[in-house]
């Protein structure tokens, strides 16, 4: 049995909440292997919205496994108040959410050198969520991190204080008002509830579950343009996101990959700072963003908006060895007379119909016009009842990737979603 891998494929946000919740009842077992509570996975339905930001996406379905991987970094605030509202909500997940031993914690220094470091940046801020994500990868690579593992050790203490002490060396030079003894008394309590959870060898766990033929799905965070590699660096987030990083984050051979689902917006955003060269600073962006309530789930902030780019979907598709696309939000698009695509970039008189080394500079779009549906398709349940303005769109997307679009997402409740 392979593991199945579900990717953004944009700047995140693209809704995968969503369609890990729609997927799930296919799967026996769903993990999360990177990223941290920087994400915001919203997932509708029942006249209810809940937004996840560590946990897995399936949580709602009772009689699934859920884990978080190794790749994954866990804020133990964030995990407690993520857990409390799905207490709230009827969901106890003590049995069925399962921590990788080797998941890196974000320590309440984490959050406040991210805060130092961000502030210091001045213009050139990167957009952090500030979260802790960033020092918290850092330490890892520098191989002083505190992992879930520790919490059950009897030098627990010892290893939070020294590393604690690192960083309070560090803040002198990023200060920050970060309200760290506060936080810290939060966290220590949270800690206590991580206790109560199963604490995992994840990958012998995993690569069980493949021998024992249980249908995973690995659930990516963020997107592939926020890859620490292959992103718009230096604009991107602290860890892979792309299919790769399914491997390094569960403990899991590049063989045992099965189906690649892509989710893309059928336009684009992106939150923060750095490149986009689609990106629509006008009426029409305003318009996109209002009517796709274009607001981060982690942070609140307004999302830049733009036209689909085809440049970068063909990119991340030959990136992740995309096997289905998923495509988000297409009602959001509904009313437009003109609907665009960029097929290439120009810069400086030279066009690349792929993604050059750098963008973070003078682009000009070269775009493909198409002609609006001007029909409300959120409550259409079949591709029959799909507008033919719609299909095109869709099938010149297939065409020029090469992969299938199999599903078509025509709002944000699981129902809204046309399986093609």
């Amino acid at each position: 049995m392979k593991v199945d891998v579900l990717l953004g494929l944009q700047w995140g946000d693209e809704g995968k909440g969503k369609v890990v919740d729609v997927l799930t009842p296919n799967y026996d077992v769903i993990t999360r292997f990177q990223g941290g509570p920087n994400a915001g996975h919203s997932l509708e339905f029942n006249n209810i919205k809940h937004v996840l930001h560590t946990i897995p996406s399936g949580v709602f379905h009772g009689d699934k496994i859920n884990i978080i991987g190794n790749g994954v970094v866990v804020d133990p605030v964030i995990f407690a108040q993520e857990f409390n509202g799905l207490l709230k909500l009827g969901v106890d997940l003590r049995k069925n959410l399962f921590l990788s031993k080797k998941a890196h914690l974000i320590m309440p220094s984490h959050r406040a050198l991210d805060a130092g470091k961000e502030a210091s940046k001045g213009k050139l801020k990167i957009g952090s969520t500030l979260k802790g994500i960033g020092p918290c990868y850092t330490d890892k690579i520098d191989r002083s991190g505190l992992r879930i593992g520790d919490i059950c050790s009897d030098k627990f203490q010892e290893k939070y204080n020294a590393t604690k002490n690192q960083h309070l060396n560090l803040m002198k030079i990023y200060p920050t008002d970060f309200d760290l003894d506060g936080y810290e008394k939060q966290w220590m309590e949270a800690i206590e509830l991580i206790k109560e959870f199963p604490l995992i060898d994840s990958e012998h766990v995993i690569n069980d579950y493949i021998k024992q033929e249980k249908k995973i799905l690995a659930e990516g965070a963020q997107g592939t343009l926020l890859d620490i590699d292959f992103g718009t660096y230096p604009f991107v987030t602290s860890s892979n996101c792309v299919c790769a990083g399914a491997c390094t984050g569960m403990g899991i051979a590049p063989n045992k990959i099965g189906d690649v689902f892509g989710i893309f917006k059928a336009y684009i955003t992106r939150v923060g700072s750095g490149p986009f060269p689609t990106e629509l600073d006008d009426e029409v962006g305003e318009e996109i963003r209002k009517i796709g309530r274009e607001f981060g789930a982690t942070t609140g902030r307004p999302r830049r908006t733009g036209w689909m780019d085809l440049v970068a979907l063909k990119y991340v598709c030959m990136l992740n060895g995309v096997t289905k696309l998923i495509m988000t939000k297409a009602d959001v698009l509904d009313t437009f007379e003109t609907i665009k695509i960029a097929t290439a970039y120009k810069i400086n008189g030279e066009v690349f119909d792929y993604m050059p080394y750098d963008i973070d500079c003078e682009i000009e779009p070269v775009y493909k016009e198409f002609k609006g549906w001007n029909t409300d398709i959120s409550k259409m349940r079949s591709e029959g009842e799909l507008p033919k303005e719609l299909l095109e769109y869709v099938a010149f997307i297939e065409k020029e990737t090469g992969v299938p679009v199999s599903i078509i997402s025509v709002g944000p409740d699981r129902d809204a979603t046309i399986i093609r």
